[in-house]
């Protein structure tokens, strides 16, 4: 007699809007499923959340290729792919120790451009005036701009982080949206210490760094991970920083869908190494902007970004005071 079979059901599903805790990882199929950040819960509740991951997908400001709107949905597809146990190298699974939210996209009226940075920094403000960390994927890197404005209103002034290929502080007009020029209003606004800031990966002309420390592309190539983060701790010392990381920072083979792409970029790996050894650092927000999909190939990019995010967070997690691990 043939014995009967009985269907599995597979619980795992849709762990975004399922979940019942904030910590841990629950497996879930890579190719199914709602597609949060890392399958976090999807959640406008903020009561006991340490990180809040928000997209902005928002590309007017581009000066090349649009398409950086669609980056944060593709960031969260490929977060799918690292969702299932602990990340390499670290030992450990982040969400053990922070409860890491998704806490979706910021919204705004596109033809009404005007006031877009508004609605920006608002949001922001909503996020970390609650206490959350704020981690948020980009879009083009303008929205760094009203998203350090939120956080600079609640720290004050703040050190910067900055991996790109760009400097992203060419002068500008006031009442402008532009992805090239955002941080020369940040330091005019004095949101931003220069002096205290530094650029990795930069391998684009610009005659006034406004005193930024640059350590541009050669100089990481030739000096390698270590000389970086030591150079990097250096500079920022013991002031509150922000980490906005732009894609292009990376080499176009390494990550091909974005707007600027420039040749001669780190890889993904010295990017990974450093962003690793930056755990004495006091950040106090980070960003992953510029991710054009379009423009990408079998995810490289969006997968790049995912896994820079989830090295940020376990880099922070990995720093936790002894008490709260």
């Amino acid at each position: 007699m043939n014995e009967k079979k009985t269907a599995h059901t597979f619980t795992g599903v849709d762990n975004a809007f399922t979940r019942e805790s904030l910590y841990g990882t629950d497996t879930e199929h890579t190719f199914s499923g709602a597609l949060s950040f890392m399958r976090r819960r999807y959640t406008k509740e903020l009561e006991g959340v340490d990180y809040a991951v928000t997209g902005v997908p928002f590309d007017l400001a581009t000066t090349n290729r649009p398409g950086a709107r669609f980056g944060p949905a593709a960031i969260r597809a490929a977060s799918a792919h690292l969702s299932w146990g602990p990340p390499w190298p670290w030992g450990f699974d982040p969400f053990e120790r922070l409860a890491v939210v998704d806490y979706g996209d910021c919204t705004f009226d596109f033809g009404k451009p005007e006031f877009i940075p508004d609605e920006i920094e608002a949001h922001a403000r909503e996020i970390i005036g609650q206490n959350a960390h704020l981690v948020t994927l980009g879009g083009d890197h303008f929205a760094t701009l009203p998203v350090l404005r939120a956080h600079a209103g609640k720290h004050g002034p703040l050190s910067l982080v900055h991996f790109d290929a760009h400097s992203d502080t060419w002068k500008d007009k006031d009442e402008r949206t532009d992805h090239g020029t955002m941080l020369f209003h940040a330091v005019e606004e004095g949101i931003v210490n220069p002096g205290a800031s530094v650029q990795v990966g930069i391998r684009t002309h610009n005659n006034d760094p406004m005193g930024f420390a640059w350590l541009d592309a050669a100089w990481v190539h030739g000096r390698g991970a270590a000389e970086a983060i030591a150079e990097i701790e250096r500079v920022i010392g013991g002031n509150k920083a922000y980490l906005s990381f732009d894609i292009d920072c990376l080499d176009p083979a390494c990550a091909p869908g974005t707007g600027t792409p420039v040749c001669g970029g780190l890889t993904t790996h010295q990017a990974q190494s450093i962003m690793r050894g930056l755990g004495s650092i006091d950040f106090v927000g980070m960003d992953m902007m510029e991710v054009a999909p379009t423009y990408d190939i079998s995810e490289i990019t969006a997968l790049a970004a995912a896994t820079l995010v989830l090295d940020y967070l376990c880099m922070r997690s990995a720093h936790l005071p002894d008490n709260l691990v």
